[in-house]
């Protein structure tokens, strides 16, 4: 059996004096698919950073891919970053760069310095992201600048640059956040193909619960930086939602929400 992906035992995440992942115990097969749920301020993007490397936990451990993340430094940090395949809601391309030069960025963890810096000049790989654009069916913006593009469009280009980098984990922060719901669908069943098909790591901090629907194998619901409820979207229910969302409950109108039926 594959050992896990993620491992978080007591991990406790502090920025200044106020706790911001508290007693976290998580752990995640390799080639799971989790959403990750919760109202705003639960902690659910510092989780994503903190599996990154990006933040370190005050106590705790946590395990990703193997590596223990509070002790890499330096070029050991810089693999496991490559490794680690990032989507946000938004600043997901350079603005200044083509989209090719935007998908070609996932192989940067691939190449020397060299090879990448003559890229900008002379694209390297062409094919493959030709190929990797006509996988989200946008082939014919592979010269495109990022502003050309729709919001929809944008986040397709970030995919297809995941399909360059070939993560082993990858990490969706809110990726649909401002998309409409029809999009945003489009986007969620391309990042759940992509893990399918590579066998890879999946986490979403979804916003939209319209999508729990949409493949995952399992949910986890965050309040106040502590995991409060895990399992499959069937078992998540109106009376659960409204503990774990609280005021954000009404605001979010989730009564509209269909949960996910058994």
């Amino acid at each position: 059996m594959a050992d896990p992906a993620i491992v978080c035992t007591e991990v406790e995440v502090r920025f200044g004096r106020t706790p911001v992942l508290v007693d976290l115990n998580i752990t995640i097969g390799a080639g799971e698919r989790v959403a990750v749920i919760g109202p705003s301020g639960a902690g659910k993007t510092t989780l994503f950073r903190t599996l990154a490397g990006m933040v370190k936990p005050a106590s705790g451990r946590v395990m990703t891919l193997g590596q223990d993340v509070s002790t890499l430094r330096g070029r050991a940090l810089r693999r496991l970053r490559a490794d680690v395949g990032l989507l946000y809601q938004n600043d997901n391309l350079v603005r200044e760069l083509r989209v090719v030069h935007n998908v070609l960025m996932g192989r940067l963890g691939h190449w020397s310095l060299p090879r990448a810096l003559l890229s900008l000049i002379w694209p390297q790989e062409l094919d493959r992201a030709r190929a990797a654009l006509a996988a989200v069916e946008l082939e014919q913006r592979l010269w495109s600048l990022p502003g050309e593009l729709s919001g929809g469009q944008q986040q397709r280009v970030a995919i297809a640059r995941l399909m360059l980098q070939a993560p082993r984990l990858m990490l969706a922060d809110e990726p649909v956040s401002q998309l409409d719901i029809r999009l945003g669908r489009e986007v969620i069943d391309l990042l759940i193909g992509l893990a399918t098909s590579g066998r890879t790591t999946l986490l979403v901090n979804l916003h939209s619960l319209e999508l729990l629907d949409a493949g995952f194998d399992r949910v986890l619901a965050l309040k106040d930086g502590r995991l409060v409820w895990e399992g499959p979207a069937t078992g998540l229910d109106r009376t659960l939602l409204q503990s774990v969302y609280g005021a954000e409950y009404r605001a979010l109108d989730l009564d509209r929400v269909a949960v996910p039926q058994k």
